[in-house]
């Protein structure tokens, strides 16, 4: 079992740089824009063979109160608890503040081994602060340039005596970016019958939907910053759950707007995040305000989920606060109709995540929908359904005048449902008749509520030769 490191210091000393860098990933969302970072993140950091549980924090404030500055705080301090070790960070180039003495004045009295480090010590520049630094009382600082990877051999120095007897297995070859992606794409498409793997599912929607409390309500803790503020999350963060004996990876996700509404660059960066995090989601939550139900944002983000090919799932929050439920489930469900013809079926779940009313329901939804996802039929199956299907409406001419034979159809993955049907002339098949073949498979085979994608193929002739 690893140790947890955890990096706190004042807003914008490079926190999230340094952990970044330790993770070998740009998980975290970085600018000069001090206060990026809200909530705490988690990632498995190492350095050589040196393997630990690396936690990334906003920047301290020195306020008390119900304020945002106060609840990051808070977060911050919840991090600080979980730690075997802590780092607190200082700008080398700025020198020691008195945000700085104040705060190492209050690590001193926690009970957790504190290792100072003097960032951006690249160059000259930081040199000075580096020496004010011993005035903090908190030891001999480690210069290091998070940016630059300079100084991680010290830090490693710095660690090791909180690693005890336990050591990582060598580093292996780092793939490249594209052999990630690859990676991450291969797992997503591989079937997971026996269920080893964790569901990743992602919740996203529009700024001040619910989707942190959402979060926390699951987890059952204030894992996640909420508060009235829009916009509050700005990283896409993922929280490990396990629910009846499977694991999930829980995604919290910033606030999705219209791109012509977005105009800080931070903004910027956090709606790139959560646009990946669908990507790389299995399950995708999409919450609705009940007040403003699948207005024209949240089916921009339902038809990049379906696009991307993942499960959706709509939960609406704040169910609470409506006043006439039926006509309401009637209003959205006639716009679900008429604006995502493309998938039918879609479960929708009415829920509280203040209250917790119907939370109930999300998951077992969100279970049944996965297993459908990852559904298979057998090529004799489909192909029955297929003369069925053509016997009772058979493919339309061609602009030649000569008829389209659909010859036999496969199904070629899952994770959705790929099927690919071999036919004389597959590139004079409209695109209605595809429709038609697509939503007889999902009425037929009980695939409601997931994407299918179906590809026509002209088969080889034997004789061509």
């Amino acid at each position: 079992m690893t140790f947890s490191v955890a990096i706190i210091g004042r807003p914008n000393v490079g926190k999230s740089t340094l952990f970044n860098r330790l993770v070998g990933k740009r998980l975290a969302i970085v600018d000069d824009t001090p206060g990026v970072t809200r909530d705490r993140r988690e990632g498995e950091g190492r350095i050589s063979d040196l393997a630990f549980t690396i936690i990334d924090t906003a920047g301290l404030e020195d306020a008390l109160d119900d304020s945002l500055q106060g609840r990051m705080r808070k977060q911050t301090e919840s991090a600080l608890q979980d730690a075997d070790v802590t780092l607190m960070l200082i700008d080398a180039r700025a020198g020691v503040t008195p945000l700085d003495a104040h705060f190492a004045q209050w690590l001193r009295r926690q009970n957790v081994p504190v290792i100072l480090l003097a960032n951006k010590c690249e160059g000259r520049a930081g040199m000075a602060g580096l020496g004010d630094s011993y005035q903090l009382g908190l030891g001999d600082p480690v210069a290091i340039s998070a940016e630059h990877g300079e100084g991680i051999g010290d830090l490693y120095d710095a660690l090791l005596p909180y690693a005890g007897d336990q050591r990582a297995a060598p580093r292996q070859r780092r793939p490249s970016r594209r052999d990630r992606a690859e990676e991450e794409l291969v797992d997503l498409e591989d079937d997971d019958e026996e269920g080893h793997r964790p569901i990743s599912m992602a919740i996203v929607g529009r700024p001040n939907v619910g989707k942190s409390t959402l979060v926390n309500h699951l987890l059952g803790e204030e894992r996640m910053l909420t508060g009235p503020e829009a916009g509050i999350t700005r990283d896409a963060i993922a929280s490990s759950w396990n629910y009846q004996g499977r694991e999930i990876k829980l995604v919290d996700t910033a606030g999705l707007r219209r791109k012509a509404r977005v105009t800080e660059k931070v903004e910027g960066l956090s709606g790139s995040d959560s646009i990946r995090s669908i990507k790389y989601a299995q399950v995708v939550v999409l919450v609705l305000d009940s007040g403003d139900m699948l207005e024209k944002q949240d089916l921009t983000i339902a038809r990049r989920v379906i696009d991307e090919g993942r499960v959706l799932i709509i939960a609406v929050n704040k169910w609470d606060t409506v006043r006439d439920t039926r006509k309401a489930l009637r209003l959205l469900e006639d716009r679900l109709q008429t604006s995502l013809p493309q998938v039918r079926g879609i479960p929708v779940i009415t829920l509280s995540a203040k209250t917790g009313q119907g939370t109930d329901k999300l998951l077992p939804a969100v279970m049944k929908t996965y297993t459908l996802w990852n559904s298979r039929i057998s090529t004799g199956q489909l192909n029955r359904w297929l003369d069925a299907i053509i016997e009772h409406h058979p493919p339309p001419l061609s602009s030649s005048g000569r008829r389209i034979k659909l010859r036999y159809m496969t199904q070629a993955k899952t994770r959705p449902p790929t099927f690919v049907v071999f036919a004389s002339r597959p590139e004079n098949l409209p695109e209605s008749y595809s429709r038609y073949l697509v939503n007889s498979l999902r009425e037929d085979f009980k695939l409601a509520g997931i994407p299918i994608r179906l590809h026509t193929r002209k088969g080889k002739n034997p004789y061509a030769d």
